[in-house]
């Protein structure tokens, strides 16, 4: 006798649509990181190093060559974050293919038997390498508007008009995006 009831089964295991959803999920984790790993790529192209890069005239609004080496830095902390989120993310995908286990109904659609729980951590866990990835890609971001513009001791309109929106609205969203996570894990 099975001491496993329908009730613990589908709280062990996803169900066909339920895992459809995490991979809807999970492709747009994918995607996301895609472009912010190609703008990753773009940002690290630029040779800051070169006194000629800046349009700051004045020598004591020009960054310094500690803030170059932050953005370099926040770069790559942004990349790694957006390939660990990446690698979860294709891993969860690749063990949902692969736990298609036999074929049943009228539709003949596969059953992917996968654990509920590890399939929601792995998400968490994919989602949160996300957020911190464009957290430091907004750090970087915000070194760059400085190194361009003039550091915002300098109180430059044109810095401050590129970093405030950046600082309101990158963090606004990624809570609205913790949130809709946390709202789809506990679930």
């Amino acid at each position: 006798m099975s001491s496993h009831t329908p009730s613990t089964d589908r709280e062990k295991t996803a169900s066909t649509s339920t895992t459809s959803i995490h991979v809807l999920a999970l492709d747009g984790i994918l995607n996301v990181n895609s472009l912010f790993t190609v703008g990753v790529f773009l940002g690290l192209a630029w040779n800051l190093g070169d006194p000629n890069n800046t349009l700051v005239a004045s020598p004591v609004c020009t960054a310094s060559s500690g803030m170059v080496e932050d953005f370099v830095k926040f770069h790559v902390y942004s990349f790694s974050s957006f390939l660990f989120s990446s690698l979860i993310a294709l891993a969860l995908k690749q063990a949902i293919r692969s736990s298609k286990d036999g074929y049943y109904g009228a539709e003949m659609h596969s059953v992917a038997r996968v654990n509920l729980k590890v399939l929601q951590s792995g998400i968490l866990a994919s989602a949160l390498g996300s957020v911190a990835g464009c957290v430091f890609l907004t750090l970087a971001l915000v070194d760059f508007v400085q190194i361009k513009l003039g550091t915002l001791a300098c109180r430059s309109w044109y810095t401050a008009g590129a970093v405030f929106p950046l600082v309101i609205l990158v963090p606004s969203a990624l809570v609205i995006y913790i949130y809709v996570v946390l709202h789809a894990f506990a679930r």
